[in-house]
């Protein structure tokens, strides 16, 4: 008996070949099934007979989202080679890191990152350049290679186990670390968002978070693509676009995922009020916790957010709120997915009980082996199979899971911890705060005390002693920010994440 290839591609084109596959909102690009396979296929024999890419070995991909890059990732999957989609917004001493780190074969861009991909080529000894547009000096046209090599004929044979790709965290805290992803870790994913969000081959997913991040390509582009469903990519998020492609019927939009910032940024806009949602059947939000407040505006709007909870490190589904329990649990980040077990531990080693706060741990085919070229960071990140999370979670009595707060943004203040998310979700109950940051900063009575730095929504005013009494009216004394600084932005990273250590260096030393 031979071993399968899993080529999802070359299974749906032969029982689906003319459904459509891919539509690019940028370029226009639509291709079917076959059309798609075809390309994929080309490519595969390009970086195998042009770049001797074979089992194992890297192809980057620096670029803003782009169908093509779709396309690469299945080329590295029909030839055993591992994908690594690399974050467009880092710098170049950043991105030479990751770079050297996973050591590609291949570096494949887009024209506007021509320059740091041929220097980062360079410095990082990358020996072949491949480009979506016309020949940038030592740069192969992608289009090129694709009309000058025939289909692979067959994809190479492959287990569960075999890595296909090397996703780096954001590297909010320290260096980046590349999580090893598996072939099974796609597919035990994949199952594990059926119940939740109702995935089949009718799902018409829309894609805007970034493809370089787990929740752009595994939430749900690549489960789309499992059950031959379509996928629409958007190059960048733009809230008036999104909200502009979800409201019309005509695309059909059935599946998407955002992060807080995503969902709170649309419900900002003046297309807001007349936006409807007639062919959405599951809406995700994940990141980072999210504001009561921001779930309530969009269950007014009649969109229920689906909360849920993941990592790069699990491909991402740990935790996912049930459709029906959007109002009766709200602020609940769900359940355990059917094949992830899950269990929380207090600080000192044991079981939380119900209502306690203590890290998710998690374990199941869905997990990633482990950290790329870190095995010491693997094995800190494990204890006894289990990976340790880094969050702070808490189970109610019918065994729904909250997310608290990440530990590391967790402070503490006269012995009191203080979660920064509960905090903001307080706040963001005031109308006229556009997005508010909580951190700890230093004191010399209580160690550490609580900043708030807020954003005002255009136009709107508001005192610091209108914030502060609202704060201690909803809140412990312990948890009400000492100080609050209105700021013009917060940081994020590419997926919307705030940088909570970025707002700490910057605004830790500042007098109020």
């Amino acid at each position: 008996m031979s071993t399968p290839s899993y080529d999802w591609l070359a299974h749906h084109a032969l029982t689906r070949g003319n459904k459509l596959a891919v539509s690019d909102m940028a370029s226009g690009r639509k291709f079917t099934y076959r059309q798609m396979n075809d390309r994929t296929s080309r490519l595969a024999t390009a970086l195998r007979s042009k770049f001797g890419i074979n089992r194992g070995d890297r192809v980057a991909v620096l670029a803003e989202n782009d169908s093509n890059t779709l396309e690469v990732q299945f080329a590295c999957w029909k030839l055993g080679a591992i994908f690594v989609p690399l974050n467009w917004r880092l710098t170049i001493p950043e991105l030479r890191y990751i770079v050297s780190d996973a050591d590609p074969s291949v570096i494949i861009h887009d024209d506007a990152y021509s320059e740091p991909s041929t220097e980062l080529a360079k410095i990082c000894q990358i020996s072949h350049r491949v480009t979506w547009g016309l020949s940038a000096g030592a740069a192969v046209p992608y289009e090129e290679i694709l009309d000058l090599h025939e289909p692979m004929k067959s994809s190479v044979a492959c287990t569960h186990d075999d890595p296909i790709s090397i996703m780096y965290t954001s590297g909010t805290t320290g260096l980046p670390k590349g999580a090893i992803i598996t072939q099974g870790m796609i597919f035990w994913n994949t199952i594990n968002c059926v119940e939740f969000y109702s995935l089949n081959a009718s799902m018409v997913n829309l894609v805007f978070l970034p493809l370089f991040h787990t929740g752009g390509l595994n939430a749900y582009a690549n489960p789309a693509f499992h059950f031959g469903g379509t996928n629409i990519v958007m190059k960048t998020f733009d809230p008036s676009q999104v909200l502009a492609v979800m409201s019309d019927p005509k695309i059909g939009i059935t599946h998407l995922i955002g992060v807080p910032t995503n969902w709170l940024l649309m419900s900002q806009v003046p297309e807001f009020e007349d936006a409807v949602f007639p062919t959405i059947v599951g809406s995700s939000v994940a990141g980072s916790p999210t504001p009561v407040s921001l779930i309530k505006t969009w269950a007014e709007k009649g969109l229920p957010l689906q909360q849920a909870f993941g990592m790069t490190e699990t491909s991402p589904l740990v935790l996912a709120l049930p459709a029906d329990k959007c109002e009766e649990k709200i602020g609940s980040a769900g359940i355990p997915a059917m094949h992830t077990a899950v269990r929380i531990v207090t600080e000192d080693g044991r079981e939380a009980e119900v209502g306690e706060t203590g890290e998710l741990w998690c374990k199941g085919p869905n997990v990633t082996p482990g950290y790329w070229n870190k095995p010491e960071a693997t094995a800190d990140s494990f204890e006894d199979d289990w990976l340790k999370t880094g969050d702070a979670v808490k189970r109610d009595e019918d065994g729904y899971y909250y997310v608290v707060d990440r530990w590391k943004d967790m402070y503490i203040s006269g012995g009191e911890n203080v979660y920064p998310a509960e905090v903001e979700s307080v706040i963001y109950q005031i109308p006229q705060i556009g997005e508010v940051a909580i951190i700890g900063i230093p004191d010399e009575k209580w160690v550490e005390v609580g900043r708030a730095l807020v954003v005002l929504r255009e136009g709107e005013k508001l005192t610091v002693e209108e914030i502060m009494n609202h704060c201690r009216k909803n809140l412990a004394p312990f948890k009400v920010p000492r100080s609050v600084l209105f700021v013009r932005e917060i940081p994020h990273n590419a997926t919307g994440k705030v940088l909570k250590r970025e707002l700490r260096e910057r605004y830790s030393q500042v007098e109020a």
